[in-house]
């Protein structure tokens, strides 16, 4: 089916499942999917229970509910990201859907819903993991808080910014995540941790298949966001401001800022400066320091449109 991507085990294997179909850990997992939502099926989600509806999409999929978890998301499955990584005989595959252009947020931005009579919420970023070695419940967790690390590096390694607040995004306000281990295998392993190859291998696939899905479902790659103006839209200020005070023609001024914005130089000048205002923001430098020396790095700028935009920022976010 186009709008889900359906695994059948066929055996029961073990897994962590942030679903809510099923959810915590289990010993009797066999399916696991990872679906798209159409906008009639949100429309029906309005008004119905998301754990009733995972179980009529097993009964539509003709798997066993009581032995299956499921993904939901508006990101489409034709974007998925597959990544497999190994070492010996241990066996790591990631299977990734991602968008973060609307849903992208830091740990702490502020909260968008105070919950107490049940929300509803699609995920974004879902991560499916499978691994042929066997993991006990504790290394489950271990390898859960391994893939949300690897998430964040993905997401950091882009320059994702929160779309709740001036910093970048740690992950989405709606994760799922569901890993599964071969419990008849002889193998088995106790860490799933950063210093273990584990934990290396299902790190380092889950940020190879982060960053392709993003690349696949919003087009954000490194290419794209090697920009000023992508790097300043982080920030979030009243352009129209700018523009009000500009005496240039408009017109000009910003079909050259659109064509020096993607200048190397630019970008690691504009870059500069915004990691001295992320300081300041953060109480590591006191603004006079921050202010003197982002003055100092935009004179080095020779893009008339980039300098009068970063003065702006400065005087904005530091003086």
């Amino acid at each position: 089916m186009n709008d889900t991507i359906l695994i059948n085990f066929g055996v029961s294997r073990n897994g962590l499942s942030t679903s809510e179909l099923n959810s915590g850990t289990n010993d009797l997992y066999k399916t696991v999917f990872n679906q798209h939502l159409s906008q009639e099926k949100i429309d029906y989600l309005v008004d119905h229970d998301v754990h009733d509806y995972l179980i009529k999409e097993c009964e539509r999929l003709n798997v066993d509910y009581r032995h299956a978890t499921g993904l939901i998301t508006l990101a489409e499955m034709k974007n998925v990201s597959i990544v497999n990584k190994s070492f010996r005989n241990v066996d790591v595959t990631a299977v990734v859907t991602a968008g973060v252009r609307t849903n992208a947020s830091r740990a702490g931005d502020p909260a968008s819903y105070w919950q107490e009579n049940g929300e509803f919420h699609f995920g974004t970023i879902n991560v499916i993991l499978l691994t042929n070695v066997c993991l006990d419940e504790s290394t489950l967790t271990d390898a859960f808080m391994t893939i949300t690390e690897a998430k964040t590096v993905a997401l950091s390694n882009l320059k994702i910014p929160s779309q709740y607040s001036n910093g970048f995004a740690t992950g989405t306000g709606t994760d799922g995540v569901a890993i599964f281990s071969n419990t008849d295998s002889k193998e088995i392993l106790t860490n799933a941790g950063k210093h273990s190859k584990l934990g290396e291998l299902i790190a380092n696939a889950v940020i190879e298949a982060i960053s392709k899905a993003i690349g696949k479902q919003v087009w954000i790659t490194s290419k794209s966001q090697s920009n000023a103006l992508v790097r300043l839209n982080r920030y979030t200020l009243d352009i129209n401001r700018f523009y009000d005070d500009l005496d240039d023609d408009k017109f000009e001024f910003i079909k050259q800022l659109r064509i020096d914005a993607r200048k190397q130089e630019n970008v690691a000048i504009t870059t500069s400066i915004l990691n001295l205002i992320d300081e300041v923001e953060n109480n590591l430098i006191e603004k006079q320091v921050a202010y003197d020396l982002a003055i100092k790095i935009k004179e080095n700028c020779n893009s008339y449109p980039i300098n009068a935009l970063l003065e702006y920022w400065i005087n904005y976010f530091i003086r």
